[in-house]
């Protein structure tokens, strides 16, 4: 299948998404499981988890780099990563309502994605920077390095943040990364944004997909 197609279910060059390969903790596999409950597709994909850290998990064969969330179709084509795959399953379920059509306004989107993406990774690092190593060997100035990311995409989104009553991939992304944030804490970032806790708070009232998708009270990875 080529991946510059634009796909459209029933076609005959259509290869169906299958399955998605991520955790239910996971910023980005929370991403992808948002599109599919506003796209009408969750009930066409089945979830199978993945162990990015298992040097036997077939999602290294699937996704070489060993990342989620990773989308398997039924050709056996694998996409990755969530921004693909969002554009894949935007376009193929017919209906487009997360990425504009429009050039320049696709490449506005897709850039405040990329940001709200990078606050999510960042973050996502100074957790495995004191998961992976011992305390002795912690790195400060890699620490700090990654929060500058981190607060300065916050300062950012909050200086102007997306429309929280429009579901599109940068308020999509832009949630997921604060609710990761909310969840491991690598800072505090209520206090100082203000703005983005009032701002998620209208998207999560606004966006269903949203509470549904939260991980489960007991998930631990």
């Amino acid at each position: 299948m080529s991946l510059n197609a634009s796909p459209t279910p029933g076609s005959e060059q259509s290869a169906a998404p299958r399955i998605l390969r991520t955790t239910l903790t996971s910023p980005f596999g929370r991403k992808v499981r948002i599109a599919m409950e506003v796209l009408g597709l969750s009930h066409k994909i089945d979830l199978e988890p993945a162990d990015t850290r298992s040097e036997t998990d077939s999602l290294r064969l699937q996704n070489p780099l060993g990342k989620m969330p990773c989308l398997l179709l039924t050709d056996g084509t694998a996409l990755y990563d969530s921004r693909v795959i969002i554009e894949f399953l935007d376009a193929w379920s017919g209906r487009n309502l997360l990425v504009p059509a429009d050039p320049e306004d696709r490449a506005r989107a897709l850039t405040g994605e990329t940001l709200a993406d990078g606050i999510a990774d960042a973050a996502l690092l100074m957790v495995y920077e004191g998961r992976f190593r011992d305390p002795a060997q912690v790195s400060q100035a890699w620490l700090a390095h990654q929060r500058g990311k981190v607060e300065r995409g916050l300062a950012v989104m909050a200086a102007e943040p997306p429309d929280p009553d429009k579901t599109g991939v940068v308020s999509i992304s832009l949630a997921c990364a604060l609710g990761y944030l909310d969840w491991r804490k690598p800072l505090e970032w209520r206090g100082r944004y203000p703005q983005l806790v009032n701002w998620l708070e209208s998207f999560a009232a606004a966006e269903p997909a949203f509470n549904m998708t939260r991980r489960p009270e007991e998930a631990v990875t």
